[in-house]
């Protein structure tokens, strides 16, 4: 691993690409076939295109190519952090902004994948591999194909979320990016430990937490309903495969929405999730949660089991070579632990007994 990097990241003086949603995600697995039986068999995501090496996948109401690529390769990583953006110049002006602060900057017209045009991937400020595009094929939309529907049905792909060891550097660059915090997580000093930051009009796209980075924490699919959640709980149960729940069903405090945690078959984390609101207003205030507070990450209260704190998928370069690892160091952090969404202990009161024990609470 090396050490954090101080340097905070310039604003560029171009405008950055207009961003409209998170649209996929390229994940490599190494076994096509046990993956094929998670996403497909197990989760229902529909499948849009397949080869020897690549399965392209969608949810029921998506209308473009693909939300996720899952591309056989010889380590577990993400090779992409894909987004939508609003027209086909914001290509150029992804180019420029990237292009400015320093990043490589890589460009295919006739794209990356399957089913996507020209596209723009870059090694973003932080370490992961973003991608912009805006061409792409349109597929049928199944929303109407009811036939086709499971009661667990995935009909959204959601959001993103990164674990970066600077948080406070990495919101600053995603709102030059164009993005705006809808929730976030904050100590009494007003250091924020993690920020939930959205294009769509929903709560995120994709959320910073803070850790060792640069990795991905999950993907996430929505369903419609909290019962399409359990439901999804009582299929693996029957099927003996209980054992790729990490953690949930539950309630969470930040975004207000009911999840669960899945692992698939090399670890990737997956949630379901579903039931947060809407954030498009101009003047959309700023939900901030102190980071003693353990209602944020679970309505209920219930404990957070630790892989869900130290696990994450690594992110590639544009070579496909795992990205180095920067260790996370804060001041006053001393031997709790730091997870996806802050601090790991109950309450402010907790927290002399939880160095005591020297674990967390």
């Amino acid at each position: 691993m090396t050490n954090l990097n101080p340097n905070p990241i310039h604003t560029p003086d171009c405008a950055p690409p207009d961003i409209l949603r998170c649209a996929y995600m390229e994940l490599i697995v190494t076994d096509l076939a046990k993956s094929r039986e998670f996403y497909v068999d197990i989760l229902g995501l529909y499948v849009t295109e397949e080869t020897e090496t690549e399965i392209y996948l969608r949810s029921f109401e998506e209308f473009i190519h693909h939300n996720l690529v899952l591309k056989k390769g010889p380590v577990a990583a993400v090779a992409a952090f894909s987004y939508r953006v609003r027209t086909p110049e914001d290509l150029d002006l992804a180019v420029e902004f990237y292009t400015q602060l320093g990043c490589r900057v890589e460009r295919r017209t006739e794209g990356f994948v399957k089913g996507i045009g020209d596209s723009v991937r870059v090694e973003d400020p932080l370490g992961f591999p973003y991608e912009f595009f805006y061409d792409v094929e349109h597929v049928e939309r199944l929303a109407w194909r009811y036939e086709l529907y499971g009661p667990g049905a995935l009909v959204r792909l959601d959001h993103f979320n990164q674990v970066t060891p600077d948080v406070p550097r990495a919101r600053k660059y995603m709102e030059d990016l164009g993005f705006r915090v809808t929730e976030d997580i904050k100590d009494e000093d007003g250091v924020t430990y993690a920020a939930w930051m959205r294009r769509k009009d929903t709560v995120h796209d994709t959320a910073l937490t803070g850790g060792d980075g640069p990795r991905m924490h999950h993907i996430a699919f929505s369903t419609h309903e909290k019962h399409n959640i359990l439901y999804i709980c009582d299929k693996l149960g029957a099927l003996r495969k209980s054992d790729l729940i990490e953690r949930g069903p539950g309630r969470h405090g930040v975004s207000n929405a009911f999840y669960l945690y899945l692992r698939d078959p090399d670890g990737h984390r997956i949630e379901i999730y579903t039931q947060d609101y809407y954030t498009g207003d101009p003047d959309n205030p700023v939900v901030t949660w102190d980071v003693h507070d353990n209602q944020r990450r679970d309505w209920w209260g219930n404990a957070v089991v630790p892989s869900w704190y130290t696990d994450a998928s690594p992110v590639l370069d544009l070579d496909g070579r795992p990205q180095p690892l920067v260790t996370r160091h804060d001041p006053g952090e001393l031997d709790v632990t730091i997870g996806a969404d802050g601090f790991s202990y109950t309450r402010k009161d907790d927290v002399e007994k939880g160095f005591k024990l020297g674990h967390t609470l």
